[in-house]
């Protein structure tokens, strides 16, 4: 690596003030960040200084991201072939899968990252490393043919309206990753809906159904097994499929403290609470269905682990998380089963918890003080 970091150190007198190229000075100091550990601390005021930085906790939910990746990849394979009942090899099937979702990855981190490096030129700040995660995500939760300009434009619109107006990373109130996905749905339907979009080249003599949308056309369960679900053997958006590759990067993120139990569990008690209770008095199939059920298909689980637990967009305060994640996964059942319009409802409950979050945290911490000024004042009065 010395060559490289002989480049660097060779380039940098142009791109400081005065330079030929002191205009590019963001850019530079993002890929020589991205290449090597910067030597700059906090340029403020700290109470405390820790060896993790943006760079490393952004890499890290990513490794965590990639069992999802890899099993969309090879179910994108599984699926195709499946629909055409030709019988063929892992290797095969992954290798289709890989070449219909890298187009898709390439899209995201070229069109997101050039507007970063736009905003941040622009401002003359630091490029952040908050897109390394979003523009990991956006692939993963949209189907395998999406068409690529349809996709580059949602980009366009997550970052530049979901996230740069309101002054960059860290300063969103929504998700960018779910603003994108909002904006594909409500804009170009028909590549985001139906039973065509979920599997690549699908031949005509197969339904191509995912679970959500056969419990929304009236079936008892899905036609699928539990076990397909669980293992994500099913049609559905790249990296949602699989709840055994969504609980592995969920354990890398908690081991690592890069995301909040709190969010998930709540987000999976609350899921279990408004299925039980549709349980209790449903009336037709959907209200009947096993709450667990309910886990194991659409983005449930991957929306719990990878979005509801955003830092920027979540609750803050510990008893905020409990209520935030409580109320996303009550309400994704709730828009799931009364809607017949919207199969899916992790991504309008998340989105819809996000504008909430500041008013949550601001009532958990409101709470805090009157009870602190309750129990004051009991003391001043025993006394």
């Amino acid at each position: 690596m010395n060559f490289v970091e002989k480049f660097f150190n060779n380039q940098r007198h142009n791109v400081e003030k005065g330079g030929k190229y002191h205009w590019l000075r963001s850019t530079f100091d993002a890929f020589e960040s991205f290449a090597f550990v910067s030597n700059r601390t906090a340029s403020s005021g700290s109470h405390f200084r820790d060896a993790i930085d943006m760079k490393r906790a952004m890499i890290i939910v990513v490794i965590a991201l990639v069992p999802a990746m890899l099993f969309g990849m090879f179910n994108v394979g599984y699926q195709h072939f499946l629909s055409h009942g030709e019988v063929v090899s892992f290797w095969t099937m992954f290798w289709y899968g890989f070449l219909k979702i890298l187009p898709l990855i390439i899209v995201s981190y070229v069109v997101g990252l050039a507007i970063e490096f736009i905003f941040a030129q622009i401002r003359g700040e630091e490029v952040a490393e908050g897109y390394l995660v979003t523009g990991f995500i956006i692939p993963l939760i949209c189907p395998p043919d999406v068409p690529l300009w349809q996709l580059a434009i949602a980009v366009a619109f997550a970052v530049v309206i979901g996230k740069e107006v309101f002054g960059g990373t860290g300063m969103n109130f929504l998700n960018p990753a779910l603003v994108a996905r909002a904006f594909l749905f409500f804009s170009y339907p028909a590549q985001m809906s139906g039973d065509m979009v979920w599997i690549c080249d699908k031949s005509d003599a197969f339904s191509g159904a995912t679970p959500l949308s056969q419990m929304m056309a009236g079936a008892n369960v899905p036609t699928n097994s539990l076990f397909d679900m669980m293992t994500g053997l099913i049609p559905g958006s790249v990296g949602e499929t699989s709840l055994i590759a969504i609980l592995l990067g969920a354990i890398i993120l908690l081991i690592t403290n890069m995301a909040s139990w709190r969010v998930m569990l709540s987000v999976f008690v609350g899921g279990a609470v408004m299925g039980i209770i549709f349980n209790i008095f449903g009336t037709n199939n959907y209200m009947q269905l096993p709450f667990y059920y309910h886990f194991v298909m659409g983005g449930f689980a991957f929306g719990a682990v990878f979005m509801a637990t955003d830092p920027v967009t979540a609750a803050q305060t510990n008893k905020g998380k409990y209520i935030y994640g409580f109320l996303i996964g009550t309400m994704t059942v709730l828009i799931r089963v009364v809607n017949p319009a919207y199969p899916e409802g992790m991504m309008l409950a998340i989105l819809l918890m996000n504008v909430f979050a500041p008013l949550i945290d601001y009532y958990v911490v409101q709470a805090n003080i009157n009870h602190r000024k309750k129990r004051e004042k009991a003391l001043l009065i025993n006394k």
